[in-house]
């Protein structure tokens, strides 16, 4: 879809667009969500202590999130393959700070190490390196993630199957979010993105053996709910600090 008719669709969002032009663009394809309910103590020794731990119904949830980026570029500029493409995987927990909901990455790893170094270097966010290989053969997909730094592993054998004509509150609660935030250096920082909204399916697992450990997070048995897209084609604007306060400077 074309960046016009992407950036003119916003109904679907919970606040504006922000202010001023968007800075890169990158596409999040064929992405996996595994999703946990967790209790929320374990999280809180890994979100920054002025940001509060986002509920629904009570409940505290983390995601896998399993994609492969595309074609991401700084605006007015190529993309260029070499760095532009790559399988990734994040872990996030979902956050929210002045009545702006939106994910706090509790992980977050790259295919390969020019592009790890790249998006680093970009955007502040703790890329780093992992050995990542997935197979799309039609329906059927798999993905294996190595992270021997981290001891960090995920085996996922699936079938994606019908779209989800009627999503529940939870499935949007889980994948509707248009920012995330990231703690750096003692500093709190906003990101805005914008996309259409997911377009989801009902997955069959065939088989999965995960094991994400992070602090006193455990990430090992069956998720709780699972979530396939095609993806999404995303604008993101530079990061915004946000103050211990609250305000945005």
């Amino acid at each position: 879809m074309k960046e016009k008719n992407i950036l003119d669709h916003t109904l679907h969002r919970p606040w504006p667009l922000p202010i001023g032009s968007w800075s890169y663009y990158q596409e999040w394809n064929n992405a996996i969500f595994l999703h946990w309910k967790v209790p929320s103590n374990l999280l809180e020794d890994l979100i920054p202590k002025n940001i509060v731990i986002d509920k629904l119904e009570g409940d505290a949830w983390v995601s896998l999130v399993a994609f492969t980026m595309e074609n991401i570029r700084p605006k007015n500029l190529p993309s260029i393959s070499l760095v532009s493409n790559f399988h990734e995987i994040n872990v996030r927990t979902y956050v929210t700070k002045n009545s702006k909901p939106g994910v706090y990455f509790l992980n977050i790893e790259a295919q390969k190490i020019i592009s790890a170094w790249m998006a680093k270097s970009l955007s502040g966010l703790p890329y780093e390196k992992a050995t990542i290989a997935r197979e799309i053969n039609s329906n059927k997909q798999s993905y294996l993630s190595e992270n021997a730094r981290k001891k960090l592993s995920l085996k996922l054998n699936f079938v994606v199957e019908e779209s989800i004509k009627n999503k529940t509150e939870l499935d949007k609660w889980l994948t509707e979010r248009y920012c995330l935030y990231q703690e750096t250096q003692g500093q709190l920082y906003r990101y805005e993105i914008h996309h259409n909204e997911w377009e989801l399916k009902k997955v069959r697992i065939i088989g999965s053996k995960v094991d994400y450990r992070i602090g006193n997070l455990s990430l090992h048995t069956e998720p709780d709910l699972v979530h396939y897209s095609p993806g999404v084609q995303v604008f993101a604007w530079k990061r915004e600090y946000i103050s211990i306060s609250g305000t945005s400077l």
